[in-house]
């Protein structure tokens, strides 16, 4: 499992506990199956989910906001750099070392300083013969010796070389001849024109197949301020190297083009079009180096790979799941508008719980369901049938919640009665928070509608906050451009639910829902459940 790419397994937009534990559940059997996999969520937890996690412990799923991959899920180069005072000719190693045609160059911290490629390089070599002098100019002998693995014999705060260099071949004229003034000379182990030369103004001496400085030269070179240093090489080599003795610091790029680990790789591929480097840099959100992306990493990067439950609409997962690799779908919903471009495994039933489903396949492959897995997956089941009151729940789902409860030691009726009275905290919570925690969204003939569900201890009290339900659901309305909002609070004490509705067609769903004489938002009895009972009747309503 450790090299391939993970499989996210995620529940629909603004989680139920079903979707929630679904995932979790079906990220285990994965696991379980050397799959490598990831349980999500697409939105904050409703009182239920987090109480049923925190009690059979487990840790909130990952939040996936996007079905695409970022330049973080990519196997990048690793982030090698260097430093602004590495030489050129420790950077051509580096390059040779691992394989590269750039590095990035960083701070002490892992921050971007710059960006040196091969072909900064190569103008060392190849570039114009004065701005190689410039180069030299600047760099210090500290350098220049590092770089020709040479010994400074002597140093001098007082420098004053200009770049240009000379090799001295001793002839009939001995020095006389050359201009050695405020030049880089290098000159072999011959005393007296070592120090002619010192004396004629050079700003550096290289000596070259010699094993030390006499003390005369030294004291003229202290005298005028001229730096000696002694060769690791010979004068060929010598001056070979002398020329990648500047630092990159003085070549590289200074504002480089470089992309977030959070990226999306389409959209880095998009800007990589618009330049013509082979590799980036990747920093994280402190801006240091996490790696390099090249054009190879996005021509054949593939967007996630994703198994939906407990949801199959596009509308209702996470963003932009179209471009994802879906690999499968376990659900007890409707099939609306669900198309892939390669076949996949649809696991749908006519049952009250996609966590029954979820429960049903560890038995079928034999794989052994966890006490604590078995309660989560329980209060799930419990949750989307309400305890077996829903119309959608089954035979099997009843099956299933005993064996469940078995798995986990639980009583299921006491674990009901715990797991509404810990949720019944959302009675304290803004009515917006309440409606957004479990709703989707609905094409119902073009119109654009949401249908909401909240569980709450008590209808009644709900009544009493009609003005605060008015203001949010208008509120989300508009936010959302719909045509219908549909609210409903559903008790499963007392047996029923109340429907608020805002939106040209919110007196069809009066004709639905109609109050007793001398009420307003009559309790509903017997209505449960959002996929069997409120959008059949929605969606018939509508049609008229």
């Amino acid at each position: 499992m450790k090299n391939e790419s993970p499989v996210y397994i995620t529940g629909h937009q603004h989680p139920d506990t079903d979707s929630v534990a679904s995932a979790i559940a079906y990220a285990f059997f994965k696991r379980a199956n050397g799959i490598k996999s990831i349980p999500c969520r697409l939105g904050d937890l409703n009182n239920e989910t987090e109480y049923l996690l925190k009690r059979f412990g487990f840790e909130k799923p990952l939040l996936l906001k996007d079905a695409r991959i970022t330049l973080a899920d990519l196997e990048l180069d690793e982030p090698v750099s260097i430093t602004p005072e590495t030489t050129v000719r420790d950077a051509i190693s580096k390059m040779h070392e691992y394989e590269r045609n750039s590095f990035a160059v960083t701070h002490e911290d892992g921050t971007i300083a710059g960006y040196v490629s091969k072909s900064d390089l190569a103008n060392i070599g190849l570039g114009d013969t004065a701005a190689e002098i410039e180069l030299l100019k600047q760099t210090t002998v500290e350098e220049i010796a590092e770089t020709i693995d040479g010994t400074i014999v002597y140093n001098d705060d007082q420098v004053h070389y200009n770049g240009k260099t000379s090799i001295v071949a001793l002839n009939e004229t001995k020095v006389d001849n050359y201009n050695a003034e405020d030049r880089i000379v290098i000159v072999g182990n011959d005393t007296a024109a070592q120090k002619q030369l010192i004396e004629k103004g050079a700003g550096m001496l290289i000596v070259v197949w010699s094993n030390g400085i006499k003390d005369e030269v030294k004291k003229a070179a202290a005298e005028y301020h001229c730096p000696i240093i002694l060769s690791g090489h010979g004068a060929m080599n010598t001056s070979r190297y002398l020329f990648f003795a500047p630092p990159v610091r003085l070549i590289m790029t200074d504002d480089p083009i470089t992309f977030r680990s959070d990226e999306f790789a389409e959209d880095a591929g998009n800007k990589m079009l618009k330049t013509r480097f082979r590799s980036y840099p990747v920093v994280n959100e402190k801006k240091v180096l996490c790696g390099y992306v090249s054009r190879f990493h996005i021509l054949n990067h593939k967007n996630k790979k994703i198994i939906l439950v407990d949801h199959n609409e596009f509308s209702q997962s996470v963003r932009n799941v179209e471009k994802a690799q879906i690999l499968e779908v376990i659900d007890h919903h409707r099939i609306n508008d669900f198309a892939t471009t390669q076949p996949v495994s649809f696991r749908n039933e006519i049952i009250g719980s996609t966590a029954t489903i979820i429960a049903t396949m560890f038995r079928e492959n034999q794989i052994p369901i966890p006490a604590n897995l078995a309660g989560l997956l329980l209060g799930a089941l419990l949750s989307d049938t309400l305890v077996f009151q829903s119309p959608t729940t089954t035979r099997k789902d009843i099956d299933t919640a005993n064996i469940l409860a078995a798995l986990a030691d639980l009583d299921i009726d006491t674990f009901a009665k715990e797991m509404f009275t810990a949720s019944a905290s959302s009675i304290n919570q803004s009515i917006y928070e309440m409606i957004v925690q479990d709703i989707k969204y609905y094409d119902i003939g073009g119109i654009r509608t949401m249908i909401s569900q909240t569980i709450v201890p008590s209808v009644e009290k709900m009544r009493s906050r009609e003005i605060e339900i008015s203001r949010d659901m208008n509120r989300l309305y508009e936010k959302k451009e719909l045509d219908l909002l549909v609210v409903c609070f559903t008790s499963v004490l007392e047996d029923g639910s109340i429907f608020y509705t805002v939106g040209e067609k919110a007196d069809k769903i009066l004709d639905v829902y109609p109050d007793l004489p001398g009420e307003t938002h009559s309790v509903q009895h017997g209505v449960f459940s959002r996929k069997k009972q409120i959008v059949p009747a929605i969606n018939e309503a509508l049609e008229f």
